[in-house]
């Protein structure tokens, strides 16, 4: 299969997902929660399947990884669907909310077959920077599905207030169900991030080739760490929730994404450097 075979593919994968589920949210209309059709059920795994693909042969070439803006954007969001997909097994609930992924996946898609190589790191003579990158992006993608899960608890409590909610809120669980599961979700990114900025301030040289150096990437890769450091240790000890929780969590996924995609947009895109 071409290249560009299967950026056709994926690409109409995603967007028939994004169709389908579109068309669940208008019948469901004024009624019940929607349900999720067994076309969806079908697309959303073929879709990552087809996406896990193309990111592979699109990072991994035989001069080493391409970790261009595009591919790392495409890269975040399938770990991103993934998490949703696999989450939405054990909680049918949030089958709702994993529908915003399937047009963002299109785009992402389209993203990686219009954008530019990147920089390309020989990762034959870097064994930890494999690992390094792999838990580095894992954590990125549970921040994202925090921050959505944090924007959806404050959506579904305004809708609350108002007396109804529209239907791809309406299979939720309750808010407090929602708020222990952000929670368990910023523990186990913030475990990651941690491991992530270890690796990279105390193994630079074997990671990355070079002794650390403070880059505009770790001033803000920490700030982030000690955002949502706080966040969980306000948690444990004066039992912060509501509100205060989701504006921090948000704000550290801001300075996060200014870490890494900020960073490499900066680079790459407007001083068009790799």
């Amino acid at each position: 299969m071409s290249d560009f075979s299967l950026h056709f593919i994926t690409a109409a994968c995603w967007l028939a997902l994004t169709a389908v589920a579109w068309r669940a949210l208008r019948v469901a209309g004024g009624g019940d929660s929607p349900k999720v059709p067994i076309l969806e059920h079908i697309l959303l795994p073929v879709g990552l399947a087809l996406h896990g693909s193309l990111l592979y042969f699109g990072i991994v070439t035989p001069t080493g990884l391409d970790l261009g803006l595009a591919n790392a954007v495409s890269l975040i969001v399938w770990l991103t669907v993934g998490i949703y997909w696999l989450g939405g097994l054990a909680l049918p609930g949030i089958a709702g909310a994993q529908r915003i992924w399937a047009p963002l996946a299109f785009i992402a898609v389209l993203l990686q077959a219009a954008g530019p190589s990147g920089t390309r790191i020989q990762y034959g003579s870097e064994p930890l920077f494999a690992l390094h990158f792999g838990i580095a992006m894992l954590a990125y993608s549970l921040f994202i599905v925090a921050a959505v899960h944090a924007l959806v608890m404050q959506a579904e409590e305004k809708w609350l207030r108002r007396g109804t909610l529209p239907p791809m809120f309406r299979g939720l669980p309750p808010l407090l169900e929602m708020e222990a599961l952000l929670f368990r979700i910023l523990t186990a990114a913030f475990v990651l991030l941690t491991l992530t900025l270890a690796t990279g301030v105390f193994f630079s040289e074997q990671v990355f080739g070079k002794p650390f150096q403070f880059t505009h990437k770790t001033v803000f890769g920490i700030l982030s760490w000690l955002i949502f450091g706080s966040l969980l240790v306000g948690r444990h000890l004066w039992g912060w929730r509501g509100r205060r929780a989701v504006t921090l969590t948000l704000g550290g996924f801001a300075v996060l994404l200014l870490s890494y995609i900020g960073t490499k947009f900066v680079l790459e895109v407007i001083l068009r450097r790799g």
